[in-house]
């Protein structure tokens, strides 16, 4: 119904009004706009706005960050004129109007008239630091330009409106190898556990760092967040707080208005970016829509002619990238989402992936050059781990230490968020481990060295076989296993004689 719904509007509406409707722009938030336009517009990253984080026309100061500073240097600036606005709204609350400071000035005037004693106190609990974002805009304006016709494609493909397209502003400010604090990567800010819904993150292809699948990932996570809110506001606001979390909201509230849900709704986690979501995403698109009231004439990017062919087989990057003539950090800037395993000759590029390469820089088609590799470099299977079987006593620190890598590596490679672990387990080691110590590692762990493979549920020996290229035959002499070949899910596998696959 929603979308039967959005498409009579777009074929009955102007474009103003069309974007006036899909996107209201209510009274009440007005204020909110207008903060986040002088944000993107006119306070750069080298200063930043001292205000009140519930009424965001209450601003006490633009803050100036002297450039060169270090972060810890700037957090003791904001913190000191935070002390100092505390201090004075204090003051205030307490009835002082008289001899007052340069922050009481400031902080008097930011209030109307008639502020209570008790909104002033609350006040001075709360005052919050916004960076300044313009620099970053005008990079991201700039930088869109590469993707914004691709973007723009994938909206109409699913029906979805163009305004849609400044998004990546509020997001990451058009940077495709963004990442947050939180985990959140690439260009539309994805959460792992959100992205996988729609695309690859494991430990070797994180497709949230490709601009073009994460654009179509993002259409349909909106277009789902569409479906389930009913309206653009909600659907733009569950883009940061999730279309769950939105639901819970308008079901407290009784009520799917955004000025109702972003002024009254107190729920885990609906802070400050989730309430001011939507205010910013009217804010972008002020901005990116008038870019040059506010920057003047800006170059943008031209998007890349790209080459694309899908591996029908595992191929090394370095082979890869010699067969193609162009150079391993060439073919990493454009593929972003294959990740460091694959460029450090840990594992080969899988099967099933969209190579890219700009048509400009290639001799010949990439479905040539990759026909015309040898076969020794191309794979009907993954380059298979090295794995440590874990012995009683042992350590991450003990295991790190005899491979000459890192915990912190150890731990990455096998997933792991903390140091437990138990004898009988076994660690992925990072491809890159010596062989003689992978060998080493191994009769320590009771096996005498070769590639080993953890049996997984659903598994048989002749699925194994044929997955490493082997025979039943070999696996069984390797394994000392029984006539009848029972294999138990967990248990390890030999499925080489040698570590050096």
């Amino acid at each position: 119904m929603a979308r039967l719904i959005l498409c009579l509007i777009l074929c009955y509406l102007p474009v103003a009004a069309m974007a006036a409707t899909l996107f209201p722009k209510p009274g009440e938030l007005q204020r909110d706009v207008d903060f986040w336009v002088r944000i993107y517009a006119k306070v750069d990253t080298h200063s930043g706005l001292l205000h009140d984080p519930w009424d965001l026309s209450v601003v006490y100061e633009q803050l100036s960050l002297p450039v060169g500073t270090s972060g810890a240097a700037r957090q003791a600036l904001i913190d000191q004129a935070k002390g100092r606005y505390q201090a004075a709204l204090r003051q205030l609350a307490a009835g002082k109007r008289a001899n007052l400071s340069r922050e009481e000035q400031l902080a008097l005037a930011a209030w109307p008239k008639g502020t209570s004693a008790a909104r002033f106190r609350q006040a001075a609990d709360e005052i919050r630091f916004q960076l300044g974002q313009s620099d970053r805009f005008h990079a991201g304006l700039v930088r869109s330009g590469q993707w914004r016709a691709h973007i723009r494609a994938t909206l109409a493909e699913f029906g979805l409106p163009q305004e849609l397209d400044v998004l990546p502003h509020v997001e990451s400010s058009f940077n495709p190898s963004a990442y947050s604090k939180v985990a959140a990567a690439g260009m539309w800010q994805f959460m792992p556990q959100t992205a996988r819904q729609f695309m690859t993150v494991d430990e070797l292809l994180d497709e949230r760092l490709d601009p073009y699948v994460a654009s179509r990932a993002a259409a349909r996570l909106l277009h789902n967040n569409l479906r389930v809110t009913g309206n653009w506001p909600l659907a733009i606001t569950a883009y940061n707080y999730g279309p769950g979390g939105v639901s819970r909201a308008v079901k407290a509230l009784n009520s799917d208005d955004i000025v109702t849900v972003v002024r009254r709704f107190r729920g885990p986690a609906f802070g400050f970016a989730s309430r001011n979501f939507y205010v910013s995403f009217l804010a972008a698109l002020e901005v990116d829509r008038n870019h040059k009231k506010y920057f003047g004439d800006v170059a943008m990017a031209a998007p890349l002619d790209y080459d694309r062919v899908t591996l029908a087989e595992y191929v090394q990057a370095d082979a890869l990238a010699r067969a193609v003539g162009t150079s391993l950090e060439n073919l990493r800037a454009h593929n972003p989402a294959l990740l460091d395993p694959i460029w450090a000759g840990e594992k080969w590029i899988p099967r099933g992936y969209t190579l890219k390469l700009p048509r400009a820089g290639l001799k010949q088609p990439l479905a040539s050059s990759l026909a015309a590799m040898p076969g020794s470099q191309r794979f009907a299977y993954q380059k298979p781990d090295v794995l440590h079987r874990i012995a009683k006593g042992e350590t991450l620190s003990h295991i790190a230490s005899r491979y000459k890598i890192s915990v912190r590596e150890l731990m990455a490679v096998n997933g792991l968020t903390n140091h437990n672990i138990r004898a009988g387990q076994s660690l992925r080691l990072p491809g890159r481990v010596d062989g003689a110590l992978a060998a080493a590692g191994q009769k320590t762990a009771g096996a005498d060295g070769g590639d080993v493979y953890v049996i997984q549920p659903g598994d048989s020996l002749w699925r194994i076989a044929r997955r490493f290229n082997r025979t039943e035959q070999e696996l069984v002499a390797w394994n000392g296993l029984s006539d009848k070949h029972r294999i138990m899910p967990g248990n390890t596998l030999r499925v080489g004689m040698t570590a050096d696959y």
